[in-house]
């Protein structure tokens, strides 16, 4: 299985597009949507390059979800954990109650568990509550936006 169009416009929503490179809320240097790798101060990218980094980046998070879950997932569950997973990273998801949850086949404690993680730098941030409402009801089968 693969992210839908749907799974990559919550991230593409969430994340933002910068094209000059910034530190985010938890003091990362970011670039384009959310890619933290190779980004460094004073970096600028085109949009193509930006669009060409998250689509490379989605296959990875995808096969972190892939090797994670042991459980069956239909589109809109996998959307929103690699959504989730892209944002927190995957020492977040192997560590998290909520893949334990998950994996216990508890598909409706999910999204309370997702809910969760809410906090960039120690603080609670207000998008992160948004991101990951949205997360949540795209795992439950409702509309995102």
């Amino acid at each position: 299985m693969n992210i839908s169009a749907n799974g990559l416009e919550l991230i593409k929503h969430f994340e933002g597009c910068e094209l000059k490179a910034y530190k985010c809320p938890a003091g990362v240097w970011t670039i384009g949507y959310g890619h933290i790798k190779t980004a460094e101060e004073g970096m600028e990218i085109s949009q193509s390059y930006a669009d060409e980094l998250l689509e490379g980046e989605v296959v990875e998070y995808e096969e972190y979800v892939h090797n994670a879950v042991k459980v069956e997932l239909n589109q809109d569950q996998f959307d929103a954990l690699v959504s989730w997973t892209f944002n927190l990273g995957n020492g977040n998801l192997n560590a998290s109650t909520m893949l334990k949850v998950l994996n216990s086949g508890n598909y409706e404690e999910v999204p309370a568990q997702m809910k969760r993680w809410n906090k960039a730098g120690g603080k609670v941030l207000e998008g992160l509550i948004r991101r990951r409402e949205a997360e949540a009801n795209l795992f439950s089968g409702k509309d995102w936006k």
